[in-house]
């Protein structure tokens, strides 16, 4: 987002000197087992609406201030209804993974997040809060090899998640200038690991997911030799609690609207996370490799899992000195941590 989209420090909401009311999609997903329990512990909020299309009980999970509203990204009168009176909105439900169809997840993912804004700007909500990703800068070669906040934010060559968390980016952008009174906050993480994230179990994308979840479950060490394309290819992490509190910060109005990327500090390499499911790290011949991935990469139609091979071709490394020094914000985890966290499974 350009530094003329950060308007002015967080305002507090209207009310007079009542607490917060804040609605957030998907609550229950990854990133809302970090954000919800703060919500529930703040005594500067008073009231939470939990916005989802399957039912769950949010007192069974101790979320008392918790209102549950049945609810689909894709439906704007049932969004209104649901933010009615709210101060915030928190837009967390996104999807990665799974068999729904391109068409599916584009109005889910796209139209969805643009009515959720709308939503929450016609209802008088004073704050916005999205997580995008490190995805939305793309992985293009001209990267820096440390990226902030004011370098853009370009589509991906071909994969599609990327391609819309930079899409969409843009288009709350423009959504933005024709609602001036609500502050547009945008997250952008790297993959986001813990003891309950759903993207941990998930994080080998569509038919690879089983997978994903035999690595991350019981038993989680794999005392195998594992051939690696990019063995010292730097990856960065950052733990659910950790993304839960960048969130509280927006939600609070702890900084100026703007973008920020959060990690968990320290980089690990791909040869690194092998080696802490217990495996053995190959390295292949790096002129092999690279022709095998640029190969793939060229394929006309790939599937979703094949996709992520373009996030290999080049490292997005952040630098998160902006949340730090504008929201106050501290990750408790290194990435190294999250990692080990989210192997040491569900508390």
């Amino acid at each position: 987002m350009s530094p003329a989209k950060r308007r002015g420090a967080g305002r507090k909401p209207s009310g007079g000197g009542r607490g917060l009311t804040v609605a957030v999609t998907g609550p229950t997903g990854t990133f809302g087992a970090g954000l919800v329990p703060l919500l529930q512990d703040d005594d500067r909020v008073d009231r939470v609406i939990g916005i989802a299309r399957r039912p769950f009980d949010p007192a069974a999970r101790g979320w008392t201030k918790m209102e549950y509203r049945q609810g689909d990204v894709r439906d704007p009168e049932a969004l209104r209804e649901a933010f009615a009176g709210a101060d915030v909105v928190v837009h967390l439900a996104f999807l990665i993974t799974g068999n729904a169809s391109r068409a599916t997840t584009r109005a889910i993912n796209v139209d969805g997040t643009l009515n959720v804004f709308r939503a929450a700007a016609a209802v008088g909500a004073r704050r916005f809060v999205y997580s995008s990703s490190v995805a939305a800068y793309g992985f293009h070669r001209d990267n820096p090899e440390l990226i902030d906040e004011d370098w853009p934010v370009r589509p991906a060559s071909r994969l599609f998640y990327a391609q819309e968390k930079a899409e969409l980016e843009h288009l709350l952008a423009e959504e933005s200038t024709a609602a001036p009174d609500l502050g547009l906050y945008l997250l952008r993480p790297p993959v986001v690991l813990g003891p309950q994230a759903v993207g941990a179990k998930d994080v080998l994308p569509g038919p690879l997911a089983p997978l994903g979840r035999l690595l991350f479950g019981r038993p989680r060490r794999l005392p195998v030799p594992v051939p690696l394309l990019v063995p010292q290819h730097p990856l960065q992490f950052v733990h659910q609690d950790d993304v839960g509190q960048a969130l509280l910060l927006c939600v609070l109005g702890a900084g100026p609207p703007g973008a920020y990327n959060i990690a968990g500090d320290g980089v690990l390499t791909a040869a690194d996370v092998a080696r802490e499911f217990g495996a053995l790290p190959i390295p292949l011949p790096a002129a092999p490799a690279q022709a095998a991935a640029r190969a793939v990469a060229r394929l006309p139609f790939l599937p979703p899992a094949a996709q992520w091979v373009e996030a290999a071709g080049r490292p997005a490394i952040m630098d998160t000195t902006r949340a730090r020094e504008e929201l106050g914000w501290t990750p408790r985890y290194t990435g190294l941590e999250a990692l080990r966290d989210t192997l040491d499974g569900p508390r």
